[in-house]
């Protein structure tokens, strides 16, 4: 099975992506909620209100106890870093990356770029970066897609992108973790 972490972001956004690649989904919301999932998605969003909001639900023991695979995007690549520059805030510290909050600016500097990924077989990915951070450093894993910088990350059964793959109807991200979660690739 796999999860969608409910507690704030982009959660509908990617319950859809999965829906439309026909794999069962669950919401997660509490530490409870983790059994049975094989693989987690941390959505886009406010990533200090979602840290303190997995600490608070107890959703961080959770994982570190079922080890799912998890796939963050945004707000979730931040709290996947294992050091967020010029911040302490909560992290599970599971992937060793170096990651700085909204390094592209504010809203108002989002933008969409159009973006190869040779190791996954895609051309033309519509990356939609809002408030985005950037991957200042990558210490263990391989890069996948890069934008000036690291825009999409594996390290084992992670996977980290800057971006909002769940804001397109393109599913072959979320094919990949799918593939990821299933050990097929």
């Amino acid at each position: 099975m796999l999860g969608v972490l409910g507690l704030q972001g982009d959660v509908i956004e990617h319950v859809s992506m999965f829906k439309m690649l026909k794999e069962d989904v669950k919401i997660v919301k509490t530490g409870d909620d983790i059994k049975n999932i094989k693989g987690l998605i941390i959505p886009g969003g406010e990533s200090t209100t979602i840290g303190k909001l997995i600490v608070k639900n107890k959703i961080d023991k959770a994982i570190k106890g079922a080890e799912p695979y998890i796939f963050g995007t945004c707000a979730g690549a931040i709290l996947l870093a294992k050091k967020i520059v010029n911040s302490e805030q909560f992290s599970l510290n599971l992937m060793d990356i170096e990651i700085e909050r909204n390094a592209y600016g504010r809203q108002r500097e989002s933008f969409e770029v159009y973006l190869d990924i040779p190791k996954l077989g895609i051309k033309n990915f519509k990356a939609i970066f809002i408030r985005a951070p950037i991957i200042t450093k990558v210490n263990k894993g391989e890069v996948l897609a890069e934008y000036k910088t690291p825009v999409l990350v594996r390290q084992e059964k992670y996977l980290a992108c800057t971006f909002h793959p769940e804001l397109t109807r393109d599913t072959r991200i979320h094919e990949y973790f799918v593939r990821m979660v299933k050990n097929e690739d």
